[in-house]
């Protein structure tokens, strides 16, 4: 942090677990107030925002926060595109390297509880130049997917009824900005209920296949594991023959699982707005790994059992529940009553992803007005605490969903979903990038990580693998264009163009402002050790009322 930017103090009344943000002057200083128990702490924010959300509001978000039709929809062209076992392996692969993500991400954000999460430790840990690039990298893509998500809802709509889908898009528009604008704790209310749903309807179309597969159906044909050996267990990706063909289409399933699982790393977006974060985080952090086994894994394996791959209806592209995966095997099984539950479900699961984004890219766009890489009048605050003219800048953009209208809507949100899919990759990248540095800042430094308000197991080997990963899929994400009569110019486009687009950001702000790359003996992180130390770790108490129900949660 340069040395001419402001910060604020924050002191901690232990009392009410209020925290109260007072502007201060110069930056990467540390002093105590008048406060008796010595708990100011300077940090680098410039207005007060509200601790609105609860352990409860982050547990639950982390747990079914990302859950959308990611899972729900486009699960279908995962077993389309790899087969049952193709499906099943890409969601596991991509799912231990998203814990990595989000378990690395925790630990940062554990040491610095403050709004915009890489894009503050980027700053303090790498480069201000990387924390440029990658936060307009991510304005950009919640740019896109909170019109996508608007779009989206109209769609799902059309399921019941006819009415003109831009009526749609502006009563859901207006809805998701009049959520987002007033205090934070609504949001987290509403994404409370909304996960709840998520998560009933999970575990219901999971005891649904169980039943279908086992045969208790109303047609009491028992599939077991039927599709697995016909038509296989792998596909054989654009007909290509033999090993090669069954290895490409598991390949196309890892790219498909990205947008399943993009969003998972953001519970740390907020932590500035969230009470006991150094202890709330990390506790969401470690549910992550339940919520991608019990959500995401075993899911996708009754899609496998249900649902053949080569049935046509898993790629028919509605955009509604007509090609969910469950809703073709209830629909086979002879169970009428699923389509409109499901559907009713994914629509308040698109109405909460596009919540999320619109309030996630607004923070984005608050901390990098606070680092100097945004202008400063995204930085104010309404009386509710929230940064109001970053979430108008995000709803001024909300006008492209009625391109959904066109004839070429189809088309244009796969080139939008792509977007998405490799922005969420170069984000978890320069996470995973960050934190190493972090983790070898440590060891240079000599510094204790038992001193750390919470460490990641496995680490740095979890990184290194999902780093590795993260770089393979990043290079070959639009490999089925260069197979011989594939070459589609808006695949590649929508697969690369987020590469040189990052790197001129990058390099850009290194040259017009002469930033230099953090030695790791420079890395303030005894600084931020210090401030840690000061407070006196609270926790907020879980209830034991329901405990057999919140325990994932709580």
């Amino acid at each position: 942090m340069q040395d001419n930017k402001n910060h604020m103090s924050i002191s901690i009344d232990h009392d009410t677990g209020e925290i109260d943000v007072i502007e201060k002057g110069t930056a990467n200083t540390l002093s105590t107030s008048s406060d008796p128990k010595g708990l100011a702490a300077e940090f680098g924010e410039v207005k007060d925002l509200k601790q609105g959300l609860y352990q409860r509001h982050v547990q639950m978000i982390a747990l079914a926060g990302t859950l959308g039709t990611g899972l729900f929809l486009s699960s279908g062209e995962s077993i389309a595109n790899g087969g049952p076992l193709g499906a099943l392996l890409g969601y596991t692969i991509i799912g231990t390297a998203a814990i990595s993500v989000v378990f690395a991400g925790a630990e940062m954000s554990a040491l610095i509880p403050l709004n915009g999460g890489i894009i503050r430790f980027t700053e303090h840990f790498v480069d201000p130049a990387l924390s440029f690039a990658i936060g307009w990298n991510e304005v950009y893509a919640h740019i896109v997917s909170v019109p996508s998500e608007l779009s989206a809802l109209a769609v799902l709509v059309k399921f019941w009824t006819d009415i003109n889908s831009a009526v749609w898009i502006t009563v859901f528009g207006l809805a998701m900005l009049a959520t987002t604008l007033v205090f934070i704790r609504v949001y987290g209310e509403l994404e409370y209920g909304f996960s709840m749903l998520k998560i009933a309807l999970v575990l219901g179309v999971d005891l649904m296949s169980l039943v279908i597969t086992c045969g208790g159906g109303p047609n009491h044909d028992a599939i077991g594991f039927k599709y697995w050996k016909n038509p296989g267990p792998f596909v054989q990706y654009l007909s290509i023959g033999g090993s090669l063909g069954q290895f490409l289409g598991f390949w196309k399933v890892l790219d498909n699982s990205l947008y399943a699982y993009s969003g998972i790393e953001n519970i740390s977006l907020t932590a500035g707005e969230t009470r006991f974060p150094r202890s709330s985080i990390p506790i969401a952090a470690k549910r992550v790994f339940w919520k991608i086994l019990l959500f995401y894994v075993i899911t996708i394996f009754f899609v496998g059992l249900i649902v053949p791959s080569n049935n046509p209806n898993l790629l028919l592209g509605t955009g509604n529940a007509s090609e969910s995966p469950f809703v073709i095997a209830a629909k086979g099984a002879g169970i009428p009553a699923i389509p409109s539950i499901v559907n009713a479900v994914v629509l308040t699961s698109a109405l909460s992803a596009g919540n999320s984004s619109l309030l996630w890219g607004s923070r984005i766009l608050y901390a990098m007005a606070v680092e100097g890489s945004a202008p400063r009048l995204f930085t104010r605050v309404n009386r509710f605490g929230i940064p109001y003219l970053s979430v108008l800048f995000y709803g001024a953009f909300m006008a492209l969903g009625y391109m959904s209208l066109s004839s070429t809507a189809e088309t244009v949100f796969s080139w939008l979903k792509t977007l998405v899919s490799i922005s969420t990759l170069v984000n978890w990248m320069v996470i995973t990038v960050t934190y190493l540095r972090f983790y070898y800042g440590c060891r240079r430094q000599r510094i204790d990580r038992q001193r750390l308000p919470w460490t990641a197991p496995l680490q740095p080997y979890m990184s290194w693998w999902s780093i590795s990963l993260f770089v393979i899929l990043l290079l070959t994400g639009g490999f089925s264009t260069f197979i011989h009569g594939h070459w589609k110019t808006q695949t590649f486009v929508s697969t690369y163009i987020n590469i040189p687009i990052f790197f001129m950001l990058y390099f850009g702000y290194k040259f017009i402002r002469g930033s230099q790359i953090r030695t790791l003996s420079e890395i303030p992180i005894e600084h931020f050790l210090v401030i840690a130390e000061q407070e006196e770790r609270e926790t907020e108490k879980a209830s034991t009322r329901w405990r057999w129900l919140t325990f994932l949660w709580e």
